[in-house]
């Protein structure tokens, strides 16, 4: 299994693997962004939020709440998504 405690979720070691790209626009505060779940939609084009941290990031960063806005055509090696499904 995984080197810490799960999550609520039972999940194993979530951050710190790479950072991952979300459906929202990026914007510099919360100020006036959806609070019911949805995604950020912003402008189009807009600059998508990754977040989290990858192999190389410090682990003093390494959280979900850390966010930095990417085009959605920039590609590197420390980027992922992760793949989710909606519970009954």
């Amino acid at each position: 299994m995984g080197n810490y405690q799960p999550n609520a979720f039972g999940l194993y070691d979530m951050h710190g693997n790479a950072f991952e790209w979300t459906q929202d626009c990026y914007q510099d505060s919360y100020n006036g962004v959806p609070t019911n779940g949805t995604a950020n939609k912003g402008p189009n084009p807009c600059r998508r939020v990754v977040r989290g941290g990858d192999w190389g990031t410090s682990a003093d960063a390494v959280r979900a709440a850390r966010r930095i806005g990417f085009d959605p055509n920039y590609r590197f090696n420390g980027s992922g998504f992760r793949v989710a499904r909606r519970l009954p």
